[in-house]
């Protein structure tokens, strides 16, 4: 079951993808945070994935802070402008909104984790350090620029081996800072999730999820 609701911010409110298990109730709640392209066909996807796997899922639609129900295209046009509008938004209230999303899944009695891709790994491992937010982190590369902040809660990075946006020297980066972290790396380049993307890589998807199903499964137990 899905819907679309409204999540309250002291930026404002936005609108936000709310996804429910089909049969079961849900087992555990997940914040889901989307690339620079907004809550698009390959998210909804992604969110129908995780609420298979028994969690009821809150994708904020970020932009929403600047412009309504953006949908971008996996074009260099729609780059630039997810970009400049994710630039426009700020991390800051990325983070507001996710909080916002946790708050509204703890209520429904959940134990709450945040999985996010590209820019929104980044973002999901901001909700770690400052959401105390078990967190998963697809191939996000503005991680680099936060390296000093410390994870409160149990945090899981994963990148592509030929990813071109981050390569291996800044991957190695992470691995010196975040010693307490998880990182795995497979044989994708950059957005290996999307089946929308060039980078596609079906193998290391199916076996991300896995993994990243099984860190959450046993952090949320």
């Amino acid at each position: 079951m899905n819907d679309r609701i409204e999540l309250s911010t002291h930026h404002g409110r936005i609108g936000a993808m709310h996804v429910r298990p089909e049969s079961n109730p849900a087992q555990r709640g997940l914040v889901l945070v989307q690339e620079i392209f907004g809550v698009n066909p390959h998210i909804r996807r992604v969110a129908q994935t995780w609420a298979g796997l028994g969690f009821e899922v809150i994708a904020p639609q970020l932009m929403d802070f600047v412009e309504r129900d953006v949908e971008l295209d996996y074009t260099e046009a729609g780059v630039a402008r997810g970009r400049a509008l994710m630039a426009e938004v700020g991390f800051d209230r990325c983070v507001a909104a996710c909080a916002a999303a946790a708050g509204v899944l703890r209520e429904r009695g959940l134990k709450v984790g945040v999985v996010g891709y590209c820019i929104g790994g980044s973002i999901a491992f901001l909700c770690c350090t400052r959401l105390g937010l078990p967190a998963v982190s697809y191939y996000g590369g503005r991680t680099a620029g936060f390296l000093y902040e410390r994870p409160q809660a149990p945090l899981l990075l994963i990148f592509g081996e030929h990813d071109a946006l981050i390569p291996p020297d800044v991957v190695e980066q992470h691995r010196r800072a975040l010693s307490e972290a998880r990182i795995e790396c497979f044989p994708a380049g950059h957005g290996f999730n999307c089946e929308q993307r060039h980078d596609f890589h079906p193998e290391s998807a199916a076996r991300a999820l896995q993994v990243s199903h099984d860190f959450l499964r046993q952090t949320l137990a």
